[in-house]
């Protein structure tokens, strides 16, 4: 006769625990990709002193159609009386002639916005190293509120890490270009950040750190 045999109390209490375990887990994953859902779409456009725009591709510093949505946003929030400034961020990949952030200020400046209304950031490989370079700038020039400019599914894990490097952040993602297209294109961003957000809340450290997910 088996030990659980001896002892079904013990076997049910394990059960019930195995069960539980597998309920909170469900729970945490379907809270934190309701909050992703969620936040993507508010669009939060109360004045601050920066917008910041995140990095995305670039090639030889024409912005992708990813970055170029978004620094399109960010130009209509500093037309609106948003900030002042625009802040581009992001840095190169090896062999890159420009930086994300040269690009996006460079394409800011080609559509209307003048030099003193831009400053490019081109440092930081992940979400989490761009913001940081970001937020060392915003202190040297006592900057303390920032307007996040992303794609919709990133903008709770971007604007968590902004206010957990000491800057007053809230977010006003893009509602255009490849990554909102499609019903398919947004679960899948969403179970991406889903899972990066509970890392970076686990870890404090970029999801990128997992080994290449490419998440940042």
């Amino acid at each position: 006769m088996s030990a659980e045999t001896n002892n079904p109390g013990a076997t049910a209490w394990i059960r019930r625990t195995a069960v539980g375990a597998v309920l909170i887990v469900l729970l945490v994953l379907g809270g934190t990709a309701f909050r992703v859902w969620q936040v993507a779409r508010v669009d939060d456009r109360s004045t601050a002193d920066i917008i910041v725009v995140l990095g995305a591709a670039q090639y030889n510093g024409r912005p992708s159609q990813i970055l170029e949505a978004r620094l399109e946003h960010a130009r209509q929030l500093y037309q609106d009386g948003v900030a002042p400034t625009v802040v581009t961020a992001g840095g190169s990949k090896a062999g890159d002639a420009y930086t994300e952030a040269e690009a996006g200020a460079r394409w800011l400046r080609e559509h209307g916005l003048p030099i003193s209304a831009t400053m490019a950031v081109g440092e930081g490989r992940d979400t989490l190293g761009t913001l940081r370079a970001v937020a060392e700038q915003a202190r040297e020039r006592g900057w303390g509120s920032a307007v996040v400019v992303s794609d919709p599914w990133h903008s709770l894990r971007a604007r968590t890490m902004a206010n957990d490097l000491g800057l007053s952040a809230w977010s006003s993602p893009t509602h255009t270009g490849p990554v909102v297209q499609t019903r398919e294109t947004q679960a899948r961003y969403i179970f991406r950040e889903t899972g990066a957000l509970l890392y970076y809340r686990l870890s404090k450290n970029p999801a990128d750190d997992i080994g290449g997910t490419g998440l940042g």
